[in-house]
């Protein structure tokens, strides 16, 4: 008996330690959040939320919050310096500073991460106001970044206390981006499996997919990447280090400009990705292309899909299919003059992976601009 209540045990599925149900918001440290909350309504549909600052009491920053379906973004500056909101937008420029976390119980996710390695950032913290308490902890990841734990269970206001709701008569229509499929880090040399280590143990992630320089190289550079994921798949985090090459990574170039390591890109899901390009497009937003001769045999390599293929070509939305289906991507230009913060619009049609596939023809685009401005 005890041999079999052994082995049984040894099959159990462990408990997940850090229950995540999403992101709850991403929060850009940048050196003007009205221009950069202009920016996000205008370029990408998001709609004014909750706004933060002077007139709500706040008087070091101002916090614009935008939201589009199910992701939300704030938008933070510094109203002074000598602080480390304006300190980090001195460093890196206009970046990602928190991925929130939605969880059910921010003490204990910080308690749980805490004890197995994690830096703090924000010990368990309730914010009250009318509408109720919120409950936050939080701690960093790789360069500066943090990971907030946030429990909204018993808060029904705007957005979080300190914030008012941000009613304003511009608010162009949505572009039918629904939730944040993936985050995407870049990490130093040698770094990403010490990372990969943190959200294992300190997180209780998996390693679900793993991309070595073989899969992920041009004639001139490559990287390697290997992507996190918590116990339901809510929440994944793919991590990229640098690799040997001819020139300068994509990575590299990010590292430089950065100046360290951070959040490369964020990837938004959309039901209709075709519809969604165009209209980003039609809005300005700009995105990498790459040559037509990509789709001449697009079909014979990904197979029958719902798509027409001459409409993904002229909006230059690349395919990659993987046992469980397919999925429709494409990415944005950085989206500021440092080489830095881009974005990835995704589909999925059943697919799990991340566009294998593509990498080749991806990062010969990025090449292509790395180039023009002269660094590659």
């Amino acid at each position: 008996m005890t041999t079999l209540m052994t082995a049984s045990a040894r099959q159990a599925k462990p408990a997940d330690f850090l229950p995540l149900f999403g992101t709850d918001f991403i929060e850009f440290y940048v050196g003007n959040a009205k221009q950069a909350a202009h920016y996000y309504k205008s370029a990408f549909g998001f709609q004014s939320l909750a706004y933060s600052g002077p007139e709500t009491g706040v008087k070091n920053k101002v916090s614009y919050a935008l939201r589009q379906n199910k992701m939300t973004f704030v938008f933070t500056t510094a109203l002074r310096t000598g602080n480390a909101i304006a300190d980090h937008v001195y460093l890196h420029g206009d970046g990602i500073k928190i991925i929130a976390l939605m969880v059910e119980d921010a003490e204990t996710a910080w308690k749980e991460t805490t004890k197995r390695g994690g830096k703090p950032y924000m010990e368990p913290t309730v914010l009250k106001d009318e509408f109720g308490e919120l409950h936050l902890s939080g701690i960093y990841t790789f360069g500066e970044t943090v990971h907030l734990f946030v429990d909204r269970t018993k808060y029904n206001g705007p957005f979080m206390p300190g914030y008012r709701a941000w009613e304003t008569t511009y608010n162009p229509s949505a572009t039918g981006l629904q939730f944040v499929d993936h985050c995407v880090g870049n990490v130093g040399w040698n770094q990403m499996e010490p990372w990969v280590r943190f959200y294992e143990e300190v997180m209780g992630f998996k390693n679900i997919l793993s991309f070595d320089d073989e899969d992920i190289s041009t004639e001139y550079s490559a990287l390697m990447s290997k992507v996190m994921s918590n116990g339901n798949g809510y929440v994944k985090f793919p991590i990229n280090e640098p690799a040997e090459g001819k020139k300068k990574s994509q990575v590299e170039e990010y590292l430089e400009f950065f100046n360290g390591e951070g959040v490369q890109h964020v990837a938004m899901a959309t039901n209709n990705i075709l519809e969604t390009v165009t209209d980003l497009k039609n809005r300005g937003v700009e995105f990498l292309r790459v040559p037509s001769s990509y789709y001449t045999e697009l079909r014979k390599r990904v197979g029958t899909i719902d798509e027409d293929v001459t409409s993904l070509g002229e909006l230059g939305i690349l395919v990659d299919r993987d046992e469980e289906g397919y999925l429709l991507q494409i990415f944005t230009k950085p989206v500021e003059d440092r080489p830095t913060l881009f974005f990835e619009i995704i589909q999925r049609k059943g697919a799990k992976s991340f566009g294998k596939g593509n990498f080749k023809a991806l990062f010969e685009a990025i090449e292509r601009e790395q180039e023009a401005r002269g660094n590659l």
